[in-house]
């Protein structure tokens, strides 16, 4: 059986926009892009954020140290969200020996490798803006080869595969690997080619395979002793998942399947449009602050501190109960000092706007009145975040669906989901486990569900209003 501690189960995540945090400031400094701030370059511009009397690299709040600090906070949150593992590499790649799985063994590990073409056909993303011009050229001219694993081992050393670290020795190759907060929740914008582009963070990641990727380790022993079951058994749970989903409660309870045969597994959810929402999780676990402590240390096997007694729940989280995770504590603590920061950039993603050509404005405008009036969606999705201020939990009877997924969180119910970007969410299905393939799936639960009697012509408008997020 392994150590508690040593037991942590896979992690969740248009160009960011940093506009409108803290009375409507625009942080030029946070939002730059070409690493011309004090501190040195970096990917994304991570270096300190430095001003005139404490300002923010323009002189609009200067002297406003509040703006100035929280301005860094964003900074330093964006560095972690993409580039930081908690030292989680001590998992995928020391107990999972995933690393050895992706150079193959041309190139020191096992298998055939991981080319670049097979990684992106599993979801992962690459960013063009970490790719020199040289390799983007070469790429676009056909003389990089996209189906040789060294060409994925040289992308990883550039950075530039979204959400992974690859670790390396001068001498050994690829020694290591770890994951980020991005792995899970951004994408790319495909501007250079599908799967290469420009980092959208927050943005799920409907593509990513991830139960693909973690079967590719050669060592599954970690998951088959913390779940009590054979290694077959983890592969047929982790091959039911399919793109964008993820299961976060597998390792809490051990339930690889809901009672119909389905995954039990969920889609992975957005991560921007969070200001101002209660509580962050499809089941209301709890804040942005709560779930990135559990993420980091249960999910993506980070370092670090995290408690909550509701896992010291043997008849609802016997697998939790078992291998203690209701308190880790691991020294040193890489998580806890950086959740702060985390959060705060969270919180500053804003959700993106759909195209606009994406939906019919006037229907939209009209099938605003129906959500607002006759459809009353207002009254749980509520402007201007259009989740519920407060509390914003109901039971499964209330919505009108089952109850196997709110029954694997501590209160038993499910959250309103905020509504904004849901053209990002549309890959996958709607609600947390895709049951309605469109938003005009939605609409018609609802009218057969709470008896609405709206028209087809009404049931048309609000799919636009929806599309119009």
């Amino acid at each position: 059986m392994m150590q508690p501690r040593k037991w942590k189960s896979l992690g969740w995540e248009g160009s960011l926009l940093l506009v409108g945090v803290l009375a409507g400031g625009a942080f030029i400094a946070a939002n730059s892009c070409d690493g011309s701030q004090t501190g040195g370059p970096g990917p994304g511009g991570l270096g300190k954020v430095t001003g005139t009397g404490g300002g923010v690299g323009t002189t609009a709040f200067a002297g406003d140290e509040v703006v100035a600090a929280a301005a860094q906070s964003i900074v330093n949150g964006r560095k972690t969200f993409r580039f930081d593992t908690f030292g989680d590499e001590a998992f995928w790649g020391g107990t999972l020996k995933l690393h050895q799985a992706i150079a193959g063994s041309a190139n020191g590990g096992v298998g055939p490798g991981v080319s670049p073409k097979t990684a992106l056909s599993v979801g992962l993303k690459v960013d063009a803006e970490a790719v020199p011009a040289d390799v983007a050229a070469g790429i676009k001219a056909g003389t990089v080869d996209l189906d040789d694993p060294k060409t994925t081992l040289a992308l990883l050393k550039l950075n530039a595969v979204v959400g992974l670290t690859g670790f390396f020795s001068s001498t050994s190759g690829l020694q290591s690997l770890g994951i980020q907060c991005a792995f899970c929740h951004s994408t790319v914008d495909d501007s250079f080619a599908p799967g290469i582009g420009k980092r959208l963070d927050g943005w799920p990641n409907r593509d990513l395979n991830v139960g693909a990727i973690i079967s590719l380790a050669p060592d599954l022993s970690a998951f088959t002793n913390l779940l009590q079951v054979d290694e077959a058994t983890v592969k047929a749970v982790l091959a039911a998942w399919g793109p964008g989903r993820f299961d976060a409660e597998l390792g809490l309870d051990g339930q690889g399947f809901r009672p119909d045969g389905k995954t039990a597994a969920v889609l992975l959810p957005a991560a921007f449009g969070l200001a101002g929402v209660g509580l962050h999780t499809y089941t209301g676990w709890g804040s942005v602050t709560h779930w990135n402590a559990l993420v980091a240390v249960l999910e993506m096997h980070g370092k670090g501190n995290f408690f909550d007694p509701r896992l010291n729940n043997a008849a609802k989280f016997p697998v939790a109960t078992r291998a203690g995770f209701a308190h880790v504590v691991s020294d040193p603590d890489l998580v806890t000092s950086k959740l702060g920061d985390l959060h705060l950039y969270q919180l500053a993603i804003k959700a993106p706007p759909p195209p606009a050509s994406s939906f019919d404005a006037s229907a939209a405008e009209r099938g605003k009145a129906v959500f607002n009036k006759k459809a009353a969606c207002a009254s749980c999705h509520v402007p201007p975040t259009f989740s519920e201020p407060g509390w914003p939990m109901h039971t499964a009877g209330e919505i009108g669906i089952d109850d196997f997924q709110a029954k694997r969180s501590p209160d038993e119910r499910y959250r309103t989901t905020p509504l904004g970007g849901l053209h990002t969410r549309a890959k996958g299905g709607f609600y947390h486990d895709g049951r309605f393939a469109t938003l005009g799936d939605v609409v018609d639960h609802y009218d057969a569900f709470m008896k609405l009697g709206l028209t087809a012509a009404e049931k048309g408008d609000l799919v636009e209003y929806l599309k119009s997020f």
